[in-house]
C-alpha cells in the first residue's frame, strides 16, 4: 500500500467487519473494541499513505456470501472503478475465520458481476471491468513485489493496530521472515506474495490453480 501509495495511486479500503470479537479479554466491550479496531484501522492508513476508508460494519464474526453485500461491493466498484481489486485469498487452506474466506469470495464475485449491466443495475453507475484481483495470505502466489524500501512503514503501521498486536513484537518478527523469505523468490531483500487473476481465470478456468 505505502508503495503504491507513493506512486501517486488512488487506493481505498473497504472494511467489510468491525473486529468487534477480537480479544481474548472479557473485560473489554465489543461496542468499544469495534471503536477502537477502527481508529487503529484509520491511523494505519494514515501511516500508509490512504485516505479514502468505506465501512460497511457487518459485526465480526458474522459475515456470509450474500447477494446484498455482493451487490453493495458491486456498487463499490463501479463507483471508484478500480484497476486491481486485492483480497484474502479465500482458497487457502485451513483458513479457520470465516470473515477472511467469504471477504475473498465476495470480492472475487463483486469483480465478477461488476463488468454486467442488468447485475445490480441501479442509479447512474456504470459497469466497470476490474483488469486484475490480487490474493494476499496465498500459499499459491504468481507475483512477488519488492518491497525492501517500505518494511519499515509496514511495520510501523502493522504496529498502530495495538488492540490486534499489542507491544509484542512476534508479529513484526513473523512478517519480516516471510517478506524475507519471498524476496528471495526476486533476489530482493523483501518482497510481498500475491495470486493475481484476471477476470477470465475467475470462470471456468481449470487452469487458475496453476498460474
Amino acid at each position: 500500500m505505502a508503495k503504491l501509495a507513493a506512486r501517486g495511486v488512488e487506493i481505498v479500503y473497504v472494511t467489510l467487519t468491525d473486529g468487534r470479537l477480537g480479544t481474548y479479554d472479557s473485560k473489554v466491550r465489543p461496542e468499544e473494541l469495534a471503536e477502537e479496531r477502527r481508529k487503529e484501522q484509520e491511523e494505519a492508513a494514515r501511516i500508509l499513505g490512504v485516505k479514502d476508508l468505506v465501512w460497511l460494519g457487518v459485526r465480526d464474526g458474522e459475515l456470509q456470501p450474500t447477494v446484498e453485500i455482493r451487490w453493495k461491493l458491486v456498487g463499490l466498484i463501479r463507483k471508484f472503478r478500480p484497476d486491481l481489486i486485492m483480497t484474502p485469498d479465500p482458497w487457502l487452506t485451513y483458513e479457520a475465520h470465516p470473515d477472511h474466506r467469504y471477504t475473498g469470495i465476495l470480492a472475487s464475485e463483486a469483480a465478477f458481476f461488476a463488468p454486467l449491466p442488468h447485475a445490480a443495475s441501479r442509479g447512474d453507475l456504470q459497469p466497470h471491468t476490474v483488469r486484475y484481483v490480487a490474493y494476499y495470505w496465498t500459499r499459491r502466489p504468481n507475483t512477488f513485489v519488492d518491497v525492501s524500501d517500505y518494511v519499515e512503514v509496514k511495520l510501523k503501521a502493522v504496529g498502530a493496530h495495538k488492540s490486534q498486536f499489542g507491544e509484542a513484537p512476534a508479529i513484526k518478527d513473523l512478517l519480516k521472515a516471510y517478506m524475507r523469505l519471498m524476496g528471495k523468490r526476486i533476489a530482493a531483500d523483501y518482497a510481498e506474495a500475491f495470486k493475481v487473476l484476471s477476470l477470465s481465470h475467475l470462470h471456468c478456468s481449470v487452469f487458475a490453480e496453476d498460474i
